[in-house]
C-alpha cells in the first residue's frame, strides 16, 4: 500500500496554508490557512473493510514549561512525547484520497464540532483539544484535522507521520469523544496494511 501527497513530498516541509499556525515577525506566530493536506493512497488489499488515518508529531515537549516563552529555548535534546493532529476513521476501503482543504479549511476557535470529510467516515479529538484547555479564548473540543504550529523557540524539527492503516473492521469500534489513542487500541490485531509520508515544519527562524 502506498501513500503519497501533492500537498508535500515525503521528508519534506508542509506548506504554511495546511498549517495551524505562521511564521510572524513581531509575534512570532499567527494563526494559519489549517487547509487539510492533500492526500492519495492505492494498493488497498482486496481484503480489507475499513481504512483508518492519524496524523501525529512525535516532537512536542515533555515539559511545556519554556513553551513560546520570550528569552527561553527548548533545547533539540528534551524529551519528546506524541501529539495528534488528525484522527480519520471508516474510510472506503479502495484505493482514494482527499482534496487539499476537504477536511479543514480555517482555524476554528473552540474547535471544529463537525469538520468535514468523505461520506460515513468518522473523526475524532485532536490533541489542541488538551493544549488550548487553559486559553478561554481557544478552549473547546477539537475534532478532525489542525496542522502544525510547533513552539517558535523549539531547536528540533518537527515531523508529521501522517499513517493509514488497511483494517478488516467494518467500522471502526469507537463512538463519542474518540481520541487516537481510542483508535490505536482498536486496531490491535486489525491492521492488513499501512503506508506513511511524513512532513516537516517549524516556527524557530533558525531552522526555516
Amino acid at each position: 500500500m502506498e501513500l503519497t501527497s501533492s500537498s508535500f513530498a515525503d521528508g519534506q516541509p508542509i506548506p504554511e496554508r495546511c498549517a495551524f499556525g505562521i511564521p510572524d515577525a513581531r509575534e512570532h506566530m499567527r494563526l494559519g490557512q489549517n487547509l487539510s493536506p492533500q492526500l492519495s493512497w492505492r494498493g488497498v488489499p482486496a481484503e480489507a473493510r475499513s481504512l483508518i488515518l492519524l496524523c501525529i508529531d512525535p516532537d512536542v515537549p515533555s515539559v511545556a514549561d519554556d513553551v513560546n516563552q520570550e528569552g527561553k529555548r527548548i533545547p533539540a535534546e528534551l524529551p519528546r512525547v506524541d501529539f495528534c493532529h488528525w484522527v480519520l476513521v471508516d474510510l472506503p476501503a479502495a484505493d482514494g484520497g482527499l482534496a487539499e482543504g476537504e477536511c479543514s479549511d480555517g482555524v476554528v476557535p473552540g474547535g471544529k464540532r463537525n469538520p468535514p470529510g468523505p461520506a460515513g467516515s468518522r473523526q475524532g479529538l485532536n490533541d489542541y483539544t488538551g493544549f488550548m484547555a487553559g486559553d478561554p479564548d481557544m478552549a473547546g473540543e477539537y475534532y478532525g484535522y489542525d496542522g502544525p504550529c510547533p513552539p517558535w523557540n523549539d531547536e528540533r524539527l518537527h515531523h508529521y507521520r501522517f499513517t493509514l492503516y488497511a483494517t478488516d473492521l467494518p467500522r471502526c469500534p469507537v463512538d463519542g469523544a474518540f481520541t487516537a489513542a481510542d483508535v490505536q487500541r482498536a486496531l490491535e490485531g486489525h491492521v492488513l496494511a499501512e503506508a506513511s509520508i511524513t512532513g516537516t515544519y517549524t516556527l524557530n527562524p533558525a531552522l526555516r
